[in-house]
């Protein structure tokens, strides 16, 4: 999930180079542009609605149930809340995608940064998630004896990746616009800085994030193949789990970005559009798919999502609390390995 983005922004379609050579495949070029007034839309506001409700409940369950008592709590909030704001934006982008940017130049750049900041937050939040389950499971007793200060060094980092968020986003708000073509844009392009504003996006959006995944999970695979029991497979599964997903909503659109780089010849290639446009509809799944990731599968979180569907009527009381510690028990029985029953991956404490 990129800031800036072809299928966001209409960049093909605002070039004159591109109108003027795209004239001899008019036709399939109609049928591109039908197909992304259709699908566009449809994508933004799917994201839209599961990344509303599930991160909703993800920030409703650790601030109101949970109280932030962790390091890990402290990450669990600041990811989610990124990916609220960011799918917040989605329905302007959607209607802009199917008519045309009428919401004005103050609105561009707001929205342009609100989505370019809150993705920044997103993937350095995952990065810093992953520094902090390897340092849970490798170095489990250190961390259970100083929760406080780690919270504290937490809250702080949060700040940090906000505030480093918001400057790497700069270009983006400032040079934000909206331009009339064939319809009004909202679109981001500054020929001298765009090389280094996607050399950032790269680094801190993708590569960073997996070559942290790449090393703690490996630290992690390994301390946890010394434990013993049912529970070190479960973690592992989780593990890959994680790192597949990201990999398959990331790569690809990542992929398209650095050959769109390469050359400028690709923008006339209508499969190359079908691409870019279907690829980054795919890493904006990342948003809907965290909260599943990161705090549904966590038992502890489970167990108050329960309680949350009970306070607010939508369940009646059907013996949860007994079923819930049978599975507390459960778990705590099965484990062999003080390091791991502590701080596994799937109950995320």
């Amino acid at each position: 999930m990129f800031a800036t983005t072809d299928a966001m922004n209409d960049d093909y379609e605002a070039d004159p180079w591109l109108s003027n050579n795209s004239s001899d495949n008019s036709q399939e070029h109609k049928y591109f542009l039908k197909f992304k007034e259709i699908f566009l839309p449809c994508m933004y506001l799917m994201v839209f609605v599961f990344g509303l409700v599930g991160n909703s409940l993800v920030l409703i369950i650790y601030i109101f149930y949970q109280k932030l008592r962790s390091l890990t709590d402290v990450f669990l909030v600041n990811l989610p809340l990124a990916d609220l704001v960011f799918v917040c934006t989605l329905p302007f982008w959607a209607y802009a995608g199917t008519y045309e940017w009428v919401f004005g130049t103050v609105m561009c750049k707001t929205l342009r940064g609100m989505y370019t900041v809150n993705f920044y937050v997103s993937m350095l939040t995952l990065t810093c998630i992953t520094v902090d389950r390897f340092i849970v499971v490798v170095q489990a007793t250190k961390v259970f004896n100083q929760q406080a200060k780690w919270k504290m060094w937490g809250q702080v980092t949060c700040l940090l990746i906000w505030v480093v968020s918001l400057l790497v986003s700069l270009p983006q708000i400032i040079y934000g616009n909206v331009e009339r073509f064939d319809k009004l844009i909202c679109q981001y392009h500054n020929e001298a800085i765009s090389t280094v504003v996607l050399a950032t996006q790269m680094t801190l959006g993708f590569f960073l994030p997996l070559l942290t995944m790449i090393m703690c999970y490996s630290g992690i695979i390994k301390t946890l193949l010394h434990a013993r029991g049912f529970q070190k497979h479960k973690s592992l599964k989780i593990i890959f789990v994680v790192v597949a997903v990201f990999l398959l909503t990331q790569t690809p659109f990542n992929l398209a970005m650095l050959i769109q780089s390469t050359s400028w010849e690709h923008y006339i290639i209508t499969s190359f559009q079908y691409a870019i446009l279907v690829t980054e509809a795919i890493a904006y799944f990342r948003a809907c798919l965290n909260p599943v990731l990161y705090a549904f599968v966590g038992l502890k979180f489970r167990k108050n999502l329960w309680k949350f569907a009970k306070d607010i009527g939508c369940l009646p009381y059907l013996g949860v609390s007994s079923q819930w510690k049978s599975s507390e028990d459960s778990s705590k029985t099965c484990s062999a390995s003080h390091n791991v029953e502590t701080t596994s991956m799937f109950q995320l404490q």
